[in-house]
């Protein structure tokens, strides 16, 4: 796998807000699932699948204490490559919510 496919699944993992966000969140304080779901507002399921895709692609770690599984950021230098980017695209239509380059409706939503 070359360095850009990597990116690729990287990215992958990142594009979603909600994944953003919990990951902001744990950022800031080692999380239980339960403590992610009342800042949330995210249903118990969705965060779980969430912190699974996470996990999976190595930006989270998980220990259990108790009866309890804490999550924390693998690399807290994630946080500030997401600053970066929000820094580098601050005036592009993206960051302002003018996604107008892109128009194709992604495959999953096109009729079939």
């Amino acid at each position: 796998m070359d360095n850009a496919q990597k990116l690729q699944l990287i990215f992958q993992t990142l594009g979603d807000a909600n994944r953003i966000r919990i990951i902001q969140f744990i950022g800031e304080k080692e999380s239980t699932v339960s403590e992610i779901v009342q800042a949330s507002n995210l249903s118990q399921p969705l965060v779980s699948h969430h912190l699974r895709v996470l996990r999976e692609n190595q930006v989270l770690d998980s220990e259990r204490k108790g009866p309890f599984v804490i999550y924390s950021l693998r690399d807290k230098k994630l946080l500030e490559a997401l600053d970066l980017f929000l820094t580098i695209f601050k005036d592009s239509d993206i960051a302002n919510g003018n996604d107008t380059m892109f128009t194709c409706v992604p495959g999953w939503r096109r009729d079939r």
